[in-house]
C-alpha cells in the first residue's frame, strides 16, 4: 500500500492546485491531479475538457494515462493519486481499474463525487480492487479555487447554492 506523510500529501496537493489554477487560462474547471510513487511525481495534469474538446479529459484521467505511460504499465500499484476535487464516477472507476493504492483529495464534491459523497466506488468491497482514501487535504484552499472560478463565470450579483462542480 502506498503511504506518504502528511507533509508529502500537502506538497503534492499544492502541485495539483498549481496545475488546477492553470486550467482557468483555457476555460476549464480548475482541477489538478498528481500521480506519485514513493514521493516521486510520475504525472501532473489539469482538466482539459474545453481545451481538448474531450468529455473524458478530467485531470485524474490525464494524470493516470501519463503515469501509466511513464511506468510502462496500466497497473499503477504502489501509486497515490492526489486531486483537488473528489473524483467523479468515471475517475473513481479509473482508479479501481488502474490499481491505484491510495487517493488523496481536497474538496468534497457533493454533486458528483464518487469517493464518499454520492457513492464510494474507490472502496466498494464488491470490486476486485479498493484504494485507501484520504479526504480533505487542503480542502479549504481547494474549495476556494473552485468557488472563485464559478463566481467569476456567473458574474457579479449572481449566486448559486453550490459553486463546486465535477471536473
Amino acid at each position: 500500500m502506498a503511504q506518504t506523510s502528511d507533509t508529502d500529501d500537502d506538497r503534492l496537493m499544492r502541485l495539483a492546485l498549481d496545475r488546477g489554477r492553470a486550467c482557468v487560462e483555457h476555460g476549464d474547471v480548475p482541477v489538478g491531479a498528481v500521480v506519485a510513487r514513493d514521493g516521486e511525481v510520475l504525472a501532473v495534469a489539469g482538466n482539459a475538457r474545453e481545451r481538448l474538446g474531450d468529455p473524458t479529459a478530467h485531470a485524474e484521467m490525464l494524470a493516470l494515462r501519463e503515469a501509466a505511460e511513464r511506468v510502462g504499465s496500466w497497473r499503477l500499484e504502489g501509486c497515490t493519486l492526489v486531486v483537488t476535487l473528489e473524483p467523479c464516477a468515471m475517475c473513481a472507476g479509473a482508479v479501481v481499474l488502474s490499481r491505484i493504492d491510495r487517493v488523496v483529495f481536497g474538496a468534497a464534491d457533493p454533486k458528483a463525487g464518487f469517493a464518499g459523497s454520492l457513492g464510494d466506488l474507490v472502496r466498494d468491497p464488491r470490486l476486485n480492487h479498493r484504494a485507501a482514501l484520504t479526504p480533505g487535504v487542503l480542502a479549504d484552499e481547494c474549495g476556494e479555487v473552485l468557488r472563485a472560478f464559478f463566481r467569476e463565470r456567473r458574474g457579479p450579483g449572481r449566486s448559486s447554492a453550490s459553486d463546486q462542480s465535477s471536473g
